[in-house]
């Protein structure tokens, strides 16, 4: 999930769009009824999601943790990013909400109902975008 009022959160679901060639990750909007939904059922207050949030086998994970793990399912030189678990997650997750907190602050184009043409060459997008 991530917050699709967000243009650094939107810019960044669709560079993990665009990256994930293998097509693994399905995204939601914090906003969406879907997102609101697993928000809730996780533990995230859906009205002040101060975090992204992965939700892999069952199991979620959040801030720099959700970062790392997808960094680790995308291709290089993405996939380099996993070095970060070399950081204390207290020190990680300290930055994370640091730009967390002033993430609508960031410049740029909230999340549109579907990614920018191409962004996955040639593949229908629809079923990777839920909500």
């Amino acid at each position: 999930m991530f917050d699709g009022d967000c243009a650094l959160c939107s810019g960044s679901a669709r560079k993990i769009l665009k990256a994930d060639r293998t097509g693994v990750f399905r995204l939601a909007p914090t906003q969406s009824e879907l997102g609101r939904a697993l928000l809730v059922h996780y533990g995230v207050d859906p009205d002040d999601p101060y975090t992204m949030l992965l939700v892999q086998d069952g199991r979620a994970h959040e801030r720099t943790d959700a970062v790392l793990a997808i960094a680790a399912r995308l291709p290089m030189p993405w996939r380099l990013a996993v070095v970060g678990r070399i950081v204390p997650r207290f020190i990680r997750d300290f930055f994370y909400d640091f730009v967390a907190r002033r993430r609508r602050r960031f410049p740029g184009q909230a999340w549109c109902a579907m990614p920018e043409a191409g962004a996955s060459a040639g593949r229908d997008l629809a079923d990777r975008v839920l909500g």
